[in-house]
């Protein structure tokens, strides 16, 4: 077994991880409909950058699975959120009905809410690590995923829609939501293997983050164009149905897909010269490459 396929298994466990109540019946259908999305599979992209970074650097997979599970969940949150019928109104979601298909709108709203704060649960009782490990944890997550990262960048997206707007407003619209989750992950990765800010694998892993984010979102934009709705697990063109901006808005999809492998290899260059970083590099070229 690979590395990637052990740190993914490990990671199919979260819902082992999740806060529940000794007796859970009242709210039983809450925990079905967050296990839901939890266990609808994906790529576990951001848990699997908190592990690579950790162990780049020398840090323990047990220390480090409480943060990459807690990305895990913010990212989930955001995906049963996202589909609503109040963002991008989508019907499937990797393959399957989007959570407020199968639960109601309302148990979908509580269950993305359930695990955004749930998350941050798992970060500071992270029983590996010390406090300050976890207090810097909370702090790297919360900036992410608040108004300053995730929330703020979806709510630009919604802002621009039918909009035409220039790219330097679009990297910043999604520099905030897909880059800083996956910069969050790569950073509390370095956490759980005890890097401090100044250090120098801590500046580099962080440059190689935001690089492979960038990527990561023009491939996917690229995608929404010219893969097929099997392939995504997702219905396509729902960028062009909801007028979003996308980089499709400036380049063809076959210059797009070049810029994010250029972008890569760039990113890639910042942490290649770490001894046993052919992992993460790996990652990083399968994100860049993938047509799915």
């Amino acid at each position: 077994m690979s590395v990637l396929d052990s740190l993914k298994e490990d990671i199919e466990q979260i819902n082992r991880l999740l806060p529940r109540e000794a007796d859970g019946e009242l709210t039983a259908l809450l925990t079905d409909s967050q296990n839901y999305s939890l266990s609808a599979g994906g790529k576990r992209i951001r848990p699997l950058i908190v592990l690579l970074t950790a162990r780049l650097f020398g840090g323990k997979r047990a220390s480090a699975m409480p943060y990459a599970l807690a990305v895990e969940l913010i990212h989930t949150a955001s995906l049963i959120h996202d589909d609503m019928p109040e963002i991008d109104n989508d019907d499937k979601r990797r393959g399957k009905p989007t959570n407020h298909k199968v639960f109601g709108q309302s148990t979908a709203l509580l269950a993305g809410d359930g695990l955004f704060i749930d998350a941050f649960s798992l970060l500071s009782s992270n029983a590996e690590l010390d406090d300050a490990a976890n207090i810097r944890a909370v702090r790297i997550l919360s900036r992410a995923a608040g108004s300053l990262g995730l929330v703020g960048g979806e709510f630009i997206d919604v802002l621009c829609e039918g909009r035409k707007i220039d790219i330097e407003t679009l990297r910043t619209m999604h520099s905030k939501k897909t880059g800083a989750l996956i910069l969050a992950a790569a950073r509390l990765g370095a956490v759980a293997a005890g890097v401090a800010e100044e250090d120098e694998r801590y500046l580099d892993i962080s440059e190689f983050a935001r690089g492979i984010g960038l990527a990561f979102q023009i491939v996917d934009d690229a995608l929404d164009r010219v893969a097929s709705e099997d392939a995504l697990g997702k219905p396509i063109g729902s960028d062009e149905r909801c007028k979003k901006a996308t980089y499709l808005s400036f380049y063809t999809p076959e210059q797009a897909l070049r810029l994010s492998e250029e972008i890569t290899e760039e990113a890639i260059s910042y942490i290649e010269k770490y001894e046993g970083s052919e992992t993460l590099i790996s990652l990083a070229r399968e994100l860049a490459y993938r047509r799915s």
